[in-house]
């Protein structure tokens, strides 16, 4: 199984340090590509010359669709700036991708709030129980499955949550590892971890009701 890692970034010169530590282990071991939407900080200057940077315009749905044309792996994994890939990773993949044709990391937040343990139970039951799987977590798939779905939907948000309903339409369930990734919380801490976690449910809900893309993408501005 050839590996490739897929990393969509824009402006994350704070975030980068801890991830670029956990990828040393794959080193010789899988292709690393960062696709970049513009960042006007150090972000580029940070990608190590062992990995590929590929620039394009902003938008993680269209940096990351980038990031897998260029790639050449037999199993792409799309894993956000702001996660620790855990010990062992490849091995992790390789056991799920033995049997199934997408998966993901179980997830762990880099948090001291209590708060954010209810969060993350509840975004590992979500993949257990309705195979839906969002980018934080450290999605990959096999990429003859993901170039016959198209890629990543050209969405300004929800192209994780419409991959999987994707897949799910196509009866592919997700596998999760064993390890978990660790991702920070900085997305929860306005307003509230659990606050938060509601509200992102109503966007969904909003999402899967059709309503407007410019709306959704206005109201998740807002908890962010």
């Amino acid at each position: 199984m050839k590996l490739s890692v897929i990393i969509p970034v824009y402006n994350e010169e704070k975030a980068l340090p801890p991830l670029l530590d956990s990828l040393r282990q794959l080193e010789g071991r899988a292709e690393v590509l960062f696709a970049d939407g513009g960042s006007t900080d150090r972000t580029a200057a940070l990608v190590p010359p062992s990995c590929r940077l590929i620039r394009g315009s902003k938008g993680r749905a269209r940096q990351m669709n980038a990031g897998a044309a260029a790639s050449t792996g037999d199993v792409l994994l799309f894993l956000h700036a702001d996660s620790v890939l855990p010990p062992d990773a490849l091995g992790e993949i390789e056991r799920v991708m033995a049997a199934h044709r997408a998966g993901c990391f179980g997830i762990a937040f880099r948090t001291r709030d209590v708060r954010m343990k209810c969060c993350q139970t509840l975004s590992n039951l979500r993949v257990r129980l309705w195979d839906v799987a969002f980018g934080d977590q450290g999605i990959f798939i096999r990429r003859d499955l993901f170039m016959e779905l198209g890629g990543f939907p050209d969405l300004p948000l929800m192209e994780d949550y419409q991959l999987s309903l994707d897949l799910r339409a196509r009866g592919v369930r997700f596998a999760m590892t064993r390890a978990r990734i660790v991702t920070s919380d900085r997305r929860f801490i306005q307003g509230g971890p659990l606050r938060v976690m509601a509200r992102m449910w109503r966007l969904r809900a909003m999402y899967r009701k059709g309503a407007d893309m410019d709306a959704i993408a206005a109201f998740y501005k807002d908890i962010r």
